[in-house]
């Protein structure tokens, strides 16, 4: 199967965002009538901006949502569409990620659990998303004919529970739509990604914003990357915009889970485990 990842250096400006993706799809590499999935970052059509922006792009018609099933039909993808927002009950926003097929129908949508409220030694310093988004509150694995894709974004990465949670539910490939700072993705995101591939024993796909946003007042890691469950890097581009592909064998997922059965040897999933323990 073919998997690509678009690598974007996305604005504010939803117009220019959305004409990337859609240049870039129109040169994506494929091999005719196969069936390709393609991942797209986080923020992919909004990046940055006021807490007014996110909702004046939030509401109830998702115009956002919208443009990207559009591309999805209209270029016969299967498509994890990044994140874009998406209206709250508590008036803030969801960071929200469709999963579309190639004739540009939903099968299935996650909201960010995670949220990044962090002090960080850059530009910015000081990283508040609760402040404009809202958390979700479910764990997402949807069927399709790649796999059983687990969904994640971003700040996720740090809570391995979500990931051994996702491989629970069924999840064979997990999706990380990501923009990483630059000071901690230089520190950590590579060796986020081998963890929880390694520790799922899943394919893990991380989707990356790259570069200067928005005049210079935010800057991303990039190095989207595909890992396998062993943890080898498939695929990778450190820095610019553009597409890592990758083919994925399934089958080299079935001989990492059969040699090394992690998930029936891991005893905490016994609930007497579970419990507090004393010591005299």
């Amino acid at each position: 199967m073919q998997i690509s990842l678009l690598q974007c250096q996305s604005s504010r400006d939803v117009a220019a965002n959305l004409a990337f993706v859609e240049s870039q799809l129109e040169a994506l590499p494929r091999q005719a009538d196969e069936p390709q999935l393609v991942v797209l970052p986080e923020c992919c059509l909004l990046f940055g901006g006021h807490e007014s922006e996110q909702l004046a792009w939030s509401g109830a018609d998702e115009p956002l949502k919208g443009a990207l099933a559009e591309l999805a039909a209209r270029f016969g993808v299967y498509m994890v569409a990044g994140t874009i927002p998406a209206r709250s009950d508590d008036g803030r926003v969801y960071s929200r990620s469709y999963v579309f097929d190639d004739k540009g129908d939903v099968l299935g949508h996650y909201e960010k659990i995670h949220l990044f409220d962090v002090d960080v030694a850059d530009g910015t310093r000081r990283y508040r998303e609760s402040d404009t988004f809202c958390p979700g509150e479910h764990l997402v694995v949807v069927d399709t004919p790649f796999g059983k894709l687990g969904l994640a974004i971003c700040y996720d990465v740090r809570f391995p529970d979500l990931f051994r949670a996702l491989r629970l539910a069924g999840a064979e490939i997990i999706i990380l739509p990501a923009a990483f700072t630059k000071v901690t993705g230089e520190a950590h995101w590579e060796i986020l990604l081998k963890a929880r591939a390694i520790e799922s024993q899943c394919f893990v796909l991380g989707a990356a914003q790259w570069g200067s946003h928005n005049t210079g007042s935010r800057e991303t890691w990039g190095q989207s990357m595909v890992i396998d469950p062993w943890g080898r890097t498939l695929a990778e581009l450190p820095s610019g915009t553009g597409w890592v592909q990758s083919r994925l064998d399934m089958s080299e997922l079935a001989r990492v889970r059969a040699a090394m059965p992690v998930a029936s040897h891991n005893r905490f999933a016994n609930p007497v485990l579970l419990g507090a323990g004393t010591s005299e």
